[in-house]
């Protein structure tokens, strides 16, 4: 851990994707932080639509945090 923090890097959190039922307008969607912080959301009428919308978001969330991560790595050579 102490490698970790003196190369500047900070420890993963871990996200998860929420489904929740909305009676009967449908299913919301939310990909949140081990705090409760929602990074997205959504709305859907059907589960399996927004299952994969949930995790397609959560997708995109880690995607952009790895080229963030690239990018800076080769900033700094």
């Amino acid at each position: 851990m102490r490698d970790r923090q003196e190369q500047g890097t900070k420890p993963v959190g871990m996200f998860e994707v929420i489904l929740t039922r909305r009676k009967r307008f449908g299913w919301r969607w939310q990909v949140c932080d081990q705090s409760g912080k929602i990074f997205a959301d959504g709305f859907e009428r059907t589960r399996p639509s927004a299952k994969y919308h949930g995790e397609r978001a959560l997708f995109f969330l880690l995607s952009q945090a790895y080229l963030r991560n690239r990018s800076a790595a080769s900033s700094e050579d």
